[in-house]
């Protein structure tokens, strides 16, 4: 089995005319996710991949997800937590942040999720019902408690 880095699957993944090392790079990477190997994708990798395409190519959450869910459909793919990461893409569907979410769906076995600064986490985690709530905690500087 193959690990593999954020920068081979954003290769494999993104189609970058504009950028000569891309034009290089994009048929290696694609050789490489596509000759039926087995590989590893960790999470931390999945974390880095979707801020890459968010910040850096500007797709949106639907872009995003169409691309993940392409990669957790690779059969020769194996992607760490792929439960919890398809959890995530189904929050990042209903507008929360990718980073936020997968911390939440890594933490379906506690009460809770407490956050100091997020008021917008919380609030979203709240109107969508998730398990487990997201608050924040008594006395902290933030007038959002779910």
């Amino acid at each position: 089995m193959i690990a593999l880095d954020t920068n081979i699957l954003a290769r494999f993944c993104v189609a970058d005319p504009g950028d000569p090392e891309a034009l290089k790079q994009r048929p290696i990477a694609y050789a490489i996710v596509t000759k039926g190997q087995s590989l590893f994708v960790p999470l931390t990798v999945i974390l880095e991949l979707e801020w890459v395409l968010r910040a850096f190519y500007r797709f949106d959450a639907a872009a995003i997800i169409r691309v993940m869910e392409h990669l957790l459909g690779l059969a020769n793919v194996n992607v760490e937590e792929t439960g919890r990461v398809a959890t995530a893409l189904n929050l990042l569907g209903r507008w929360m942040d990718f980073a936020d979410a997968l911390h939440l769906a890594g933490s379906g076995h506690c009460a809770a999720l407490y956050t100091f600064d997020d008021r917008r986490f919380a609030r979203r985690a709240q109107r969508l019902g998730t398990v487990p709530t997201v608050e924040v905690p008594s006395g902290a500087s933030g007038p959002v408690q779910s």
